[in-house]
């Protein structure tokens, strides 16, 4: 069971929400809809994820990113997964910037409607991944840089896929190859990065921020 804070103004999607997540059995603590209310619930709750739209009163602008941002810089751990309803590009590299770009997730609001989608999402955000909606990680692939130069088209695939949130496993499935053969093109997406840290999922991470800035 995850424990979950919710913030989202719109009073349909926010009990939307609260039903999906409890169906599944998790547990909603707050369900609020400014962005001094989802503040004061997190202090009072200590959840283990922030859910939170971008927009929220009283400006309607990004004050539920900020919110989420300024929570984070207090508990660098603190699971956040934010809703937009369209692609933001600054919102979603400012968000994997906080910290150390673990325990984040940025989806449209359109892949609430993808339930298990959406429900496996919070879940692995919660327990620490790093997880960006396809249609986020496809604008911003349109923006790469020198960084992925030295990347071959395959491990560009390897590496797009993996920013979804994907285990070797569903990397493997979605390119029809076996993981072993993942694995290895991950190896060398590393050399390439020049990423040599000793912890393997801290290294998976940096190499997926390292492709979505680029």
């Amino acid at each position: 069971m995850v424990r979950i804070v919710l913030a989202e103004d719109s009073v349909l999607l926010r009990e939307g929400l609260v039903g999906l997540v409890e169906r599944f059995g998790h547990q909603v603590l707050a369900a609020v809809g400014t962005a001094d209310e989802l503040t004061a619930a997190v202090a009072e709750h200590d959840p283990d994820i922030v859910v939170t739209d971008v927009r929220m009163p009283p400006g309607f602008s990004d004050e539920g990113l900020r919110a989420a941002l300024r929570l984070r810089e207090k508990n660098s751990t603190l699971p956040v997964l934010v809703l937009s309803q369209y692609v933001q590009r600054a919102y979603a590299e400012e968000l994997l910037d906080s910290s150390d770009g673990t325990h984040v997730g940025y989806l449209l609001k359109e892949r609430v409607g993808h339930v298990e989608e959406f429900v496996d999402a919070l879940q692995r955000v919660a327990a620490g991944a790093t997880v960006v909606d396809p249609e986020v990680v496809r604008q911003l692939l349109r923006h790469r840089r020198d960084p992925l130069a030295t990347l071959s088209p395959r491990e560009q695939e390897v590496l797009a896929l993996m920013a979804e949130g994907r285990s070797n496993a569903s990397v493997a499935a979605a390119l029809h190859v076996s993981e072993g053969t993942v694995s290895k093109h991950f190896g060398s997406i590393l050399t390439k990065l020049d990423l040599t840290l000793s912890d393997a999922t801290n290294r998976r991470v940096l190499a997926v921020l390292t492709y979505l800035r680029a």
